[in-house]
């Protein structure tokens, strides 16, 4: 079956990437992505913020932006599905073309902007699944927003109790002056009113953890300011990283220098470098590690930098989302030949 979905990979490759992606949902919708059978390798399971993973491999977040294929993503392997980013009020985004790949370098570029339908539909979706498998929900602010900072309480409040987790998207450099939203002031501002609408609603009975996803675009002021105000307001831990708006030198392709988020292969050593610096900072932060994760070895060494988990998204661009259970059956292995015994015994081994 999955020499299919590689078929099918190849195929979307020849499309416009964002003709392709809308392909691709389209087709999980219909109930013709990849299945993993199998119950996953006990070695793989992983407990992070009070929840249970079967593994620690997850979809990150922009792949489904509207939720409508979490379960299907879940099927296919992964241990957790993110949807999102949702903003309250629906928006197209910038103008296409504003997706890219650079297949060259393994890459790609995108300056979205938060395209979505809005948490009216997303909320819908989330509340119509069956409630199997972790699924969380990325908040964003509406791009015309006069206070970014409701938009994220609003999302926060519409989603409780939908969702498995939320996470705090301050780190899109799509929309303008929303990584300000980084600095301790602002972001003490920001979590500072999300930890008192989860105060809140965990007043009603249960509590959903809340991540905080960052750039890997920070020096080590800013990556201390964060852990502390993250420590400070209650927050579960970082996801690290979203894209980056640097442009290696090594890039070979023609689209290069399009303007957006760069993720991908060139963003698997800046992601970890930034990664090892948060948990060296804390070393009992719980960390996400994203960025540039496209085999069980770059998974291998988000683990060992620092993260008890780890998100992929732009290498199913190449890949297709069949990719999941080849990354984990070679996570496992790598895993047992080091003498681990679990994904949380080899976290910050580095």
């Amino acid at each position: 079956m999955s020499g299919l979905h590689d078929i099918g990979a190849w195929a979307l490759r020849r499309l416009d990437p964002e003709d392709a992606h809308g392909a691709a949902i389209a087709s999980l919708k219909a109930g013709l992505g990849p299945r993993d059978h199998g119950p996953d390798d006990p070695i793989l399971g992983v407990t992070i913020a009070g929840l249970a993973l079967p593994n620690c491999l997850g979809l990150a977040a922009g792949f489904d932006k509207n939720a409508e294929v979490p379960d299907a993503m879940l099927r296919a392997g992964f241990g957790f599905a993110e949807c999102g980013t949702v903003t309250p009020l629906a928006q197209p985004g910038n103008p296409r073309p504003r997706l890219f790949r650079l297949s060259a370098d393994r890459a790609v570029i995108n300056r979205l902007g938060f395209n979505n339908q809005g948490l009216e539909p997303f909320a819908a979706r989330l509340a119509a699944r069956p409630r199997k498998g972790v699924v969380g929900a990325n908040l964003g602010a509406n791009k015309d927003a006069t206070d970014r900072a409701a938009d994220y309480v609003t999302g926060l409040k519409r989603l409780w109790g939908l969702a498995d987790y939320f996470t705090v998207n301050v780190s899109s450099p799509n929309t303008p002056g929303l990584r300000a939203l980084q600095g301790r002031a602002a972001l003490d501002d920001l979590l500072g009113r999300l930890a008192e609408a989860r105060a809140g609603r965990r007043q009603g009975g249960g509590d959903m953890p809340m991540f905080l996803k960052v750039a890997p675009d920070l020096d080590g002021a800013e990556i201390r300011d964060i852990v502390e105000a993250s420590r400070a307001h209650g927050m579960d831990g970082l996801i690290v990283s979203n894209t980056t708006l640097a442009r290696p030198e090594t890039l070979r392709s023609p689209d290069k220098g399009e303007t957006g988020g760069l993720s991908g292969a060139p963003l698997m050593e800046p992601s970890t470098r930034v990664l090892r610096a948060f948990h060296e900072a804390d070393p009992t932060l719980t960390l996400i590690g994203a960025g540039g994760v496209a085999s069980g070895a770059d998974a291998f060494a988000k683990l060992r930098a620092g993260a008890s988990a780890v998100q992929l998204y732009s290498a199913m661009v190449y890949e297709g989302p069949s990719l999941a259970i080849g990354i984990k059956r070679d996570l496992a292995e790598r895993l047992r030949a080091e003498g681990f015994a679990s994904v949380a015994e080899a976290r910050g081994t580095a």
